[in-house]
């Protein structure tokens, strides 16, 4: 339905989503699956470039949910394990997701964000969601009646606006509605920014491990290595404010290139690598909003919150919560009685995810946990089970919980045996994550 407003277009939908990445591109076909009318408004064109290039087993289910399994085959470098790199153990350690708990998503994706988002929505257009590449959502009312309003600009300077039922922020770190609302914040728990580039000649490993996720820790962070189809490897460099402020008057690129001297296993990868892109940086990496939902309205993915990308949750975060957004949506619509707990039950889910990954997150650093990720043991199945968490089997029925359970006692356990070492593990953290102002932490190339 289409009106006039103010001498502008006027257009009605039951469900508007904000955002063209993974978490929109998977709700908005779930939604026209249900039978509803789904506008999907996303600021770029696609293909556009974009980080987050390392998969997870979880997803591939999602792929197959969504019809695109096939087209994400063609595009992908199988990825069978993640490989941990640290400089105070004599030998990495490398996790195989087929020693899961669940010994059925044995390997999982490296694809170039470029060419994964495309299928997502040109799979959501072909499913009959009204797509608008090129249009940037720009202000939104919520009005008295319960519907919403959203005015949005196409790159020609044409205004468009609808009215929905329902809206979903999918709009990644733009957090469109957290920042409206005022309720993103920086993560008191965490800091860290990045700095990344694609590289051609990288050295991998041999055989089925070609495709292997390798993270080297190094003293000011740690890096990503992503190998991809085409001779293309994604290198990034996550680390704290204050090393980013010692970037002074570098380029990116040099810090970048400097930052890799000081990791010597990855700059062997890459000794006889060159750079094939433009290096950029990002800062300010973790933050959380004050809420997931609203009685009409969704935050889905990063448009929530997000850590830190060392365990490569993005990707199967943001689409999990297109998932349960569409079926919460479709409760709240269909069923208006139940939407209180619908939705309830959507922000435990949306929390669930995070808090899981977050807890080792905010302790890889510590030493002793550093001894437990390159040393594991499978006593009380606990390696089965951390195994699973990385491949991110966490919103299922595989019964890990005892396990991680145990393997949090046993954590705890040896901290309190190893005071003064643990000690020293938090007060070093505490030292990294503190804020520091600086406009390198912003940077641009």
């Amino acid at each position: 339905m289409q009106l006039e407003s103010g001498g502008g277009e006027y257009r009605e939908c039951d469900v508007l989503v904000i955002g063209g990445g993974p978490a929109g591109s998977t709700i908005a076909p779930l939604l026209v699956e249900k039978g509803y009318r789904v506008v999907l408004l996303e600021k770029s064109r696609h293909p556009r470039f974009h980080i987050g290039e390392s998969l997870l087993p979880a997803n591939l289910p999602l792929f197959e949910r969504l019809g695109v399994a096939g087209e994400v085959r063609a595009i992908g470098m199988e990825k069978w394990a993640a490989e941990f790199v640290s400089p105070q153990h004599p030998m990495p350690q490398t996790f195989h997701f087929a020693d899961a708990w669940d010994k059925s998503m044995p390997y999982a994706y490296q694809v170039k964000r470029a060419e994964f988002d495309a299928i997502l929505i040109r799979n959501a257009a072909r499913k009959g969601v009204e797509v608008h590449e090129g249009c940037k959502a720009k202000a939104v009312d919520f009005l008295p009646d319960n519907s919403v309003r959203v005015r949005a600009r196409q790159e020609n300077g044409r205004e468009l606006e609808w009215k929905a039922r329902f809206v979903v922020d999918a709009s990644g770190r733009d957090t469109f509605l957290a920042n409206r609302f005022q309720i993103k914040h920086r993560n008191p728990r965490h800091n860290s920014s990045a700095v990344y580039g694609h590289f051609a000649g990288a050295s991998r490993s041999a055989g089925q491990a070609e495709g292997n996720i390798t993270i080297f820790w190094f003293e000011h962070g740690w890096f990503w290595f992503i190998p991809m189809q085409g001779d293309v490897t994604s290198v990034g460099m996550v680390t704290w404010p204050y090393f980013m402020k010692t970037r002074g008057q570098r380029s990116i690129e040099r810090f970048l290139h400097d930052g890799i001297a000081f990791c010597p296993a990855l700059a062997m990868r890459l000794k006889e690598a060159r750079l094939i892109n433009q290096v950029e940086a990002t800062g300010n990496f973790s933050y959380v909003s004050e809420r997931t939902h609203g009685s009409n309205y969704l935050l889905l993915g990063d448009a929530y919150a997000f850590i830190d990308p060392v365990f490569s949750s993005g990707v199967l975060l943001a689409m999990h919560s297109g998932l349960i957004g569409a079926e919460t949506i479709d409760t709240c619509l269909r069923r208006p009685d139940e939407a209180a707990a619908a939705l309830k039950h959507f922000d435990h889910l949306m929390q669930h995810g995070p808090k899981q990954f977050s807890w080792f997150i905010y302790r890889v650093t510590n030493p002793i946990m550093r001894d437990f990720f390159m040393g594991p043991k499978n006593i009380f199945r606990v390696k089965e089970a951390l195994l699973s968490v990385l491949a991110g089997d966490i919103f299922g029925k595989t019964p890990i919980w005892r396990s991680l359970r145990m393997f949090k006692l046993l954590y705890y356990f040896a901290n309190a045996i190893q005071p003064r070492r643990a000690f020293m593990g938090w007060r070093r953290r505490r030292f990294n994550i503190r804020r520091v102002d600086d406009p390198a932490l912003n940077a641009t190339p």
